[in-house]
């Protein structure tokens, strides 16, 4: 009896192990999405903040954290965070385009992030951390092009703004423990935001705490 529960519990250790493993490898860059659907692409430093505030705006079908602009296959998260793939922490939107514009998601993006902050943000420094739109399409460039222009015109944003905008490459989704990150251990999550100083530059630049 002994020997044998010896034998179950290693299965069930292997297993565990396994299962680690599976959710800590990218799976490939993302599929293009369903017809009468959309996709946009933004970093805005952790990706873990910026799923959020898409989340919650009507139309926007699934947000999905993961790395993009680098140039490796298939890029871990310990990979990115090393700064050395090129990669950005950066999360894909799904959307129904009927029931929420690309401005709309424009206008989320760019008051969720400090747009004059080239090394990073907030506390997470490094290119790994940048801001970033990556546009799918000469349409979604245009519109980008165009809302960065308007907000450098409106006089917000005092500084010169670094953000981006390039072509959309591949997507790969992170590990599955950061998907939904804010839903699924939201008291770290809070911890996090606060110590890192989001929220409190978020409303030194914008004037009203972003939704998150």
């Amino acid at each position: 009896m002994l020997k044998r529960f010896h034998i179950a519990a290693t299965a069930v250790a292997a297993l565990a192990v396994l299962a680690v493993l599976a959710t800590s490898v990218a799976a490939g860059p993302t599929r293009p999405p369903k017809p009468g659907r959309a996709r946009a692409t933004f970093a805005g430093g952790c990706f873990w903040c910026m799923e959020g505030p898409f989340d919650k705006l009507p139309g926007v079908v699934s947000t999905t954290s993961g790395y993009t602009g680098g140039s490796v296959q298939d890029p871990t998260y310990q990979q990115v965070s090393s700064g050395t793939t090129g990669h950005a922490e950066a999360v894909e939107i799904v959307y129904d385009p009927a029931k929420v514009t690309y401005e709309q998601l424009l206008d989320v993006f760019w008051k969720n992030v400090d747009p004059t902050d080239g090394g990073g943000q907030f506390c997470d420094r490094g290119n790994q951390y940048r801001t970033g739109i990556f546009a799918h399409g000469e349409e979604q460039q245009r519109l980008a092009e165009q809302s960065k222009k308007d907000l450098e015109a409106s006089g917000k944003i005092k500084k010169r703004i670094v953000t981006q905008i390039v072509p959309a490459g591949d997507f790969y989704a992170a590990e599955e423990y950061h998907q939904d990150y804010y839903l699924t251990n939201p008291v770290r999550y809070r911890f996090y935001r606060y110590n890192c100083g989001r929220d409190d530059r978020l409303k030194d630049l914008w004037g009203a705490p972003a939704a998150h």
